[in-house]
């Protein structure tokens, strides 16, 4: 099994080396679930992936649009650490329409058994949701309810904290409880179905975000994934564009 754990400026150059530089294989939208399965007794103290989708239309419409993900996991006994990023962007006849960066760094501590904490801070920039950037903090317990030779689901919960820096307004500090579930159905060797959902619930707004994959495996390292995810806040800023976004992307995806 493997572990699985729109509106934008054009791209510079430099700007995209440096996240090549960050995360190797970023040339990588989201996983919203942020713990990985428990590694095997026999898992490689180091493991990583990288996503990446990426289209051009030329002639009577001019557009570009660029999808990425890259997640690294390494081991410290009973600790698995994960760094994430990812980036978004969209150009339409040389109009930026979608522009989104993420970065995360997870801890998970797995005890005896199907239980385990967790924690994570993440950092994320949406130029079209209203918000500058946002900075979030959650910590809390999750259990392993499934955990079968095709099928696995993860339970989490817990509280949290969020800085939202809000263009033309006063930035907001709030306090979150937060809930996930991963759910992953392996269909045969080379391919496998998987659902994320999470809920950040807050008294301003509740952010909701779902993704919805089907992975098959091309050889041992490069895999094709078809992928939707929604994401969606009750009540964004007045400059917000939507309160929904939706992406459906096809990738490549390579993982070591």
């Amino acid at each position: 099994m493997p572990q699985l754990r729109p509106r934008l400026r054009p791209w510079s150059a430099s700007g995209l080396t440096l996240l090549l530089l960050l995360f190797p294989g970023l040339a990588l939208a989201a996983s919203v679930f942020y713990a990985p399965p428990q590694p095997e007794d026999d898992a490689p103290g180091f493991s990583g992936e990288a996503e990446l989708g990426y289209t051009h239309l030329a002639g009577n419409t001019d557009s570009q649009t660029l999808i990425g993900k890259s997640r690294l996991t390494w081991l410290t006994g009973r600790l698995s650490h994960t760094l994430r990023g990812e980036v978004r962007n969209v150009t339409r006849d040389g109009t930026t329409s979608a522009e989104q960066y993420l970065l995360s760094l997870r801890e998970r501590y797995d005890f005896n058994g199907p239980h385990y904490l967790f924690g994570f801070g993440r950092w994320e920039r949406d130029r079209f949701s209203g918000y500058e950037h946002q900075l979030t903090a959650i910590g809390g317990y999750g259990r392993d309810v499934i955990d079968t030779q095709r099928h696995r689901l993860s339970l989490e919960a817990g509280p949290g904290y969020r800085f939202d820096q809000i263009k033309d307004e006063e930035n907001d500090n709030l306090g979150l409880l937060y809930t996930a579930l991963d759910y992953m159905w392996t269909l045969s060797p080379h391919s496998y179905v998987r659902q994320e959902m999470s809920v950040e619930a807050a008294n301003e707004n509740t952010t909701s975000r779902s993704v919805s994959a089907l992975t098959a495996r091309l050889n041992s390292r490069l895999s094709l994934r078809l992928s939707h995810e929604v994401r969606h806040n009750s009540s964004p800023p007045e400059t917000a564009d939507a309160n929904t976004d939706h992406t459906t992307s096809v990738t490549l995806l390579y993982t070591w």
